[in-house]
């Protein structure tokens, strides 16, 4: 439960923009349609992902062009929660932003990310770093200094000009969801080394809201 400081401190919020995640699952993330029932394909979850917010507002706060990134790391079905996590927040934020998107990415927001919340057992820290994301081709590129190194692209479908997608899911995260792969994963903090070359990766449109 939050307490009532906490509560009041929250102000309206909504973020629209792109995401994008790699996790270690060696086909689709079986999450994403089974909400989390289904274990990941090799037991556990070792996942990072980030949003580029295109529009975003906490109260009066613009949080509209800044980039955010989170570990995560899950011991087993994502239902089942016990996550550990960290969140690696644009450098370019002043100090009001980086207190709105530690709020909504910590859970502590409620609304659309209030997940995080419940789920994470224990978070291991917020992290101002220099975020890059952007997009060549189809291939979306992310780095988070030297913490982590992104690199998805859709997986191809009979329709090259089509993206191959999940549609009208009832995910979280957004309901129409581009199955992806990695190109490039490589993740090396809070003593995690993962090699994620290769693994599944998901890219995401969302409009998200709170509280």
């Amino acid at each position: 439960m939050l307490d009532t400081a906490t509560k009041a401190a929250i102000e309206p919020w909504s973020i629209k923009g792109e995401l994008i995640l790699n996790c270690n699952c060696t086909v689709f993330c079986p999450c994403v349609v089974s909400l989390g029932a289904h274990p990941p394909t090799q037991g556990s979850c070792k996942a990072w992902m980030a949003v580029r917010i295109d529009e975003g507002k906490w109260g009066d706060t613009d949080l509209g062009g800044l980039n955010v990134a989170m570990l995560l790391d899950i011991p087993g079905s994502m239902s089942e929660g016990d996550w550990k996590a960290a969140g690696y927040f644009d450098d370019r934020a002043d100090d009001a932003q980086f207190a709105a998107l530690e709020k909504i990415f910590s859970g502590q927001a409620r609304g659309t990310t209030g997940l995080f919340r419940l789920l994470v057992s224990e978070y291991l820290g917020s992290i101002r770093e220099e975020i890059s994301f952007t997009t060549e081709g189809k291939v979306r590129h992310l780095t988070v200094g030297r913490r982590i190194q992104g690199a998805i692209a859709p997986v191809d479908g009979a329709d090259p000009e089509q993206e191959l997608k999940v549609t009208n899911t009832r995910y979280w995260m957004g309901p129409d969801v581009t199955i992806a792969h990695a190109i490039k994963g490589k993740v090396r903090d809070f003593g995690r080394v993962w090699n994620l070359d290769g693994k599944s990766a998901e890219i995401c449109q969302i409009e998200w809201v709170g509280p």
